[in-house]
């Protein structure tokens, strides 16, 4: 069971109404807990169903020091393994995709079916009483949802569809089960602590102050709402043509039909989707260390050969390009100034629901995040 679930409802004390400390933003041991405590129980988004149509096509995700790897079997099941082979741990295929009918160990040879199975062992009469049925791949907890593949590497807890399950019908007509990806996933790294990326994910003062695309796009529109396990955000994209040119261009290209609202899902704690009428994003806030994450990033979307809609979509790339740069100059400021011996938690205005939720699960999981200073170092193993 995650350590969400398990903990019970608790009463609010002195820390609700601030934001994180900074010290949690930078402190190996910190990460150390972290990474044990929530994202190695949390659900980690590896790619699409469409992604792997073939039988034997695979797609790996590497977090924590681990790499798991999807595959698609002979019989058109999805599975999810341990990328290690069981005979002395060398890693069974490299980079990120590819297709292989059977997996076969580059170091003695072992080899595998899709479904893990091991079915090839040279120089077998070396094991005495050896039960091959005994040594198939280690599975790795997978879970589809919509069409989108996760994997997590400790059980318990809701699972994705349960957890957004409040936002189904909202999601339905989206058509996630049929999208095909739009290029390859971009891997984008950022020197700064995972948290300071899903922090600005769901922080709505900043939009009419640091993103003034959106903000012509949007108006005042821009909502956001705080679920157990997810946050919704969401803007209308207004009828009023924007003064800039690929932005107004965006708003007359969008088919009719298809809605005019920008929705986007961060999931707890580190994997969002941004749902637009003409196409699908997902991003994945992969810690790597406690001063840089790698940013998983790709887009999808439903088959349409319509011009209009090519264009609406390359548009939609270049506002969102834009973005993406100004939010990148936003977090790193926040990095550096975490950085600062001086800086205690800051108020929280009572609109900044998300941010709250989220310092909230953290405090619970790690009760040591309620302290303005680090604690005395070895803290963790006491």
């Amino acid at each position: 069971m995650s350590d969400i679930a398990r903990l019970p409802i608790r009463a609010p004390d002195r820390t609700d109404d601030l934001s994180l400390p900074g010290w949690v933003y930078h402190d190996p041991e910190y990460f150390r807990v972290e990474m044990a405590r929530v994202i190695r129980p949390a659900w980690q988004i590896v790619c699409h169903v469409s992604d792997i149509p073939a039988p034997g096509d695979w797609r790996t995700l590497d977090y924590l020091g681990e790499s798991v790897m999807v595959i698609r079997g002979t019989n058109g099941e999805v599975c999810a393994f341990a990328n290690v082979c069981r005979h002395r741990g060398s890693r069974l295929v490299d980079g990120h995709e590819g297709c292989a009918r059977r997996l076969t160990c580059p170091y003695h040879a072992w080899t595998y079916a899709t479904d893990g199975r091991l079915i090839g062992v040279p120089h077998k009469v070396d094991y005495p009483d050896f039960d091959q049925s005994e040594w198939s791949l280690i599975p790795v907890e997978l879970e589809e949802w919509r069409g989108f593949l996760f994997v997590r590497l400790e059980g318990g807890g809701p699972g994705v569809a349960e957890m957004m399950a409040p936002y189904d019908a909202e999601i339905a007509p989206h058509r996630l089960e049929d999208l095909e990806a739009i290029g390859r996933i971009t891997m984008r790294p950022r020197d700064v602590n995972w948290k300071n990326v899903a922090d600005n994910y769901s922080d709505g003062l900043h939009i009419d102050i640091a993103h003034p695309g959106l903000t012509r796009l949007f108006g005042a529109s821009y909502a956001i709402e705080a679920g157990p396990h997810v946050d919704r955000m969401s803007g209308e994209l207004v009828e009023r043509e924007s003064a800039n040119l690929s932005e107004r261009a965006y708003q007359r290209l969008l088919p009719e039909g298809g809605g005019r609202t920008w929705l986007y899902f961060k999931l707890w704690p580190n994997v969002a989707f941004d749902i637009y009428p003409d196409q699908v994003d997902f991003m994945h806030f992969v810690p790597v260390s406690p001063t840089e994450t790698m940013i998983r990033e790709i887009s999808y979307a439903v088959p349409d050969d319509r011009r209009e809609m090519k264009a609406a979509r390359y548009l939609n790339w270049r506002i969102n390009r834009q973005v993406n740069a100004e939010d990148t100059v936003l977090i790193r400021r926040v990095q550096q100034g975490m950085g600062s011996s001086l800086y205690r938690p800051g108020p929280l205005g009572e609109s900044e629901v998300c941010l709250r939720s989220f310092a909230q699960k953290l405090r619970r999981i790690i009760p040591q995040t309620r302290e303005a200073v680090p604690p005395p170092a070895g803290w963790s193993g006491r």
